[in-house]
């Protein structure tokens, strides 16, 4: 007897082909058409590289990059004060083909109508292939409106910051084709209460806007901080300014900017969140002095669009891998994408990463026709409302795919916990949900024309009644002060909703819209998973799975 025939224990059956190599342009259907609908259609040729190579290279670095975290050195071997974070090269990989096919750069550099579109559905997919060096990508992108307001710093750093080049080197700014850009606001005893920094600002000169300061204190949050400058707070004489803080000075020098340590994230792992302190960092101002919060608020603005963008991406991988591995999965003989219960389950999952992308690219949308006054305010509302309600759902969804996908989807092979590890980041970074609902609250209440705005955006229901209903009751939500801030994240939940029901009827696909309004603004119920009877589900469920599998 040949006992060596008994090693094989078994042949591996019923398992779901890889997903690797997979364009992830080609295999989403709503992100074709969506970026379609928002005027993003003469970019296409070059959304779909980019979903070439984040589905591929860039999927084999993300795992690289969060399995080789960043490391931190204080000293060379000689001594020296350096304070440099090491990468490894797939973190390098990943930023730079993002630099190169102008992620921070695209609608600034080529300023058309669906650039913004554009440049969020590359991020979408981007994000979905590593979320960790989004960080250094978005305020990049996001600092250009804030370093606008002062033209003499914009001419010396536009046009490195614009460059589709990426330069990790740590050398002065004179020497680089690029440059990344990071930011620098939370101190331990302020968080959010960023009018509680205690970093003091002192004048070289005559001071003022464009002038030279050297600012004095610590951050108990630096994103980023091999980053060339950051944007940063700091108190002068007239109260918080913004300041623009480079690593070196223009003599080439270390300027005086040490990190403590790096942050131990719960996620975003391949990225480097540091505490830092100022002693003596030289920095110049960047608009009014005593301005310094609407100052930097110009590029809050723009990242926490992204933080819409970045979780409705992690909530379309986490789709992507259940529906692929549902596909292809048998229980009892059918495929699990078969059994009426899991149909319901992803359709649900389907449904809520639609409303996620629609909404986040109609802001892209909003954000190209900035001389529209109605865009303008519809922009100012939804940043805050998609930041919440998207973010919100984002772990609960990824917590529901992974359980599609059994003990497959628990194990980190599988990409989905690192997915459900970095959906918190975007809730809390650029400011938790608490603090978007009072914003909502404060645009709604304090800035002209946006309260109208939304319910020019909202219509009258566009022939749903129950869309309508939802309208009407969203109207009286809003004329009763009473309470108001108790009610904010329900009011803020209900414009998100009714945005997306909106979004998704004007698009035409009954299929999708009748079953989102019926399971969001009815009397579905309160999980994953629970669409009423009637809902087309293997229709939508055919919609969301990858289209190759």
């Amino acid at each position: 007897m040949d006992l060596h025939a008994f090693a094989e224990t078994h042949e591996v059956t019923n398992q779901p082909p890889p997903l690797e190599g997979a364009n992830l342009y080609r295999i989403d259907l709503p992100l074709q058409q969506w970026a379609q609908r928002y005027g993003a259609g003469w970019a296409e040729q070059q959304i779909d590289a980019y979903g070439a190579l984040a589905g591929g290279p860039l999927m084999s670095a993300g795992f690289l990059a969060n399995e080789n975290k960043p490391v931190f050195h204080s000293h060379d071997r000689y001594g020296h004060r350096i304070d440099l974070v090491a990468f490894h090269p797939a973190y390098h990989e990943l930023m730079r083909a993002a630099v190169e096919h102008g992620l921070p750069s695209l609608p600034w550099t080529d300023p058309r109508a669906g650039a913004h579109v554009a440049r969020a559905a590359m991020t979408y997919m981007h994000t979905q292939a590593e979320a960790g060096s989004g960080c250094p990508l978005t305020m990049t992108f996001a600092c250009v409106p804030a370093l606008k307001l002062q033209p003499d710093l914009a001419e010396q750093w536009l046009p490195k910051v614009l460059a589709r080049e990426y330069d990790p080197r740590n050398v002065g700014i004179a020497h680089k084709a690029g440059a990344t850009i990071g930011m620098a606001m939370t101190e331990k005893q302020g968080g959010t209460d960023v009018r509680a920094n205690t970093t003091r600002a002192y004048p070289v000169g005559a001071g003022g806007p464009g002038q030279a300061y050297e600012l004095v204190g610590h951050k108990w949050f630096c994103s980023a901080p091999m980053c060339d400058a950051f944007l940063t707070l700091a108190q002068t004489d007239k109260g918080l300014s913004c300041f623009l803080l480079p690593r070196h000075r223009p003599d080439d020098s270390r300027n005086q900017f040490y990190i403590q340590r790096l942050k131990n994230k719960l996620g975003n792992c391949s990225n480097a969140s540091s505490e830092v302190e100022f002693r003596g960092a030289l920095a110049w101002m960047i608009g009014e002095e005593g301005r310094g919060v609407p100052t930097i608020i110009e590029m809050v603005a723009m990242t926490r669009f992204d933080c819409m963008v970045g979780s409705s991406a992690l909530m379309r991988q986490a789709l992507t891998q259940a529906a692929h591995h549902c596909a292809h999965r048998r229980v009892s003989g059918r495929l699990l994408s078969e059994q009426p219960l899991m149909q319901n389950v992803l359709a649900d999952l389907g449904l809520e990463s639609e409303a996620a992308l629609a909404l986040s690219l109609r802001m892209g949308n909003a954000l190209d026709r900035p001389d529209d006054p109605q865009q303008a305010h519809f922009a100012r509302l939804v940043t805050a409302v998609g930041k919440y309600w998207i973010c919100k759902r984002a772990p609960a969804l990824i917590n529901e795919a992974a359980e599609c996908m059994g003990g497959a989807g628990y194990v980190e092979d599988s990409i989905l916990p690192r997915l459900y590890r970095e959906a918190p980041v975007n809730s809390t970074w650029e400011g938790s949900g608490n603090v978007q609902c009072l914003d909502v609250l404060r645009a709604l209440s304090k800035e002209p024309g946006v309260l109208d705005s939304l319910f020019i955006e909202l219509g009258d229901g566009h022939g749903d009644k129950r869309l309508a209903a939802h309208i009407d009751a969203l109207k009286a939500a809003f004329l009763d002060t009473t309470d108001i801030q108790y009610r904010a994240r329900q009011l803020t939940e209900d414009i998100a909703l009714g945005l997306q029901a909106k979004l998704l009827l004007e698009a035409g696909n009954s299929a999708v819209s009748d079953g989102f309004i019926a399971s969001r603004l009815g009397t579905a119920g309160r999980v994953y998973g629970t669409l009423p009877r009637g809902v087309p589900a293997q229709a939508l469920l055919q919609r969301c799975t990858p289209l190759w599998s």
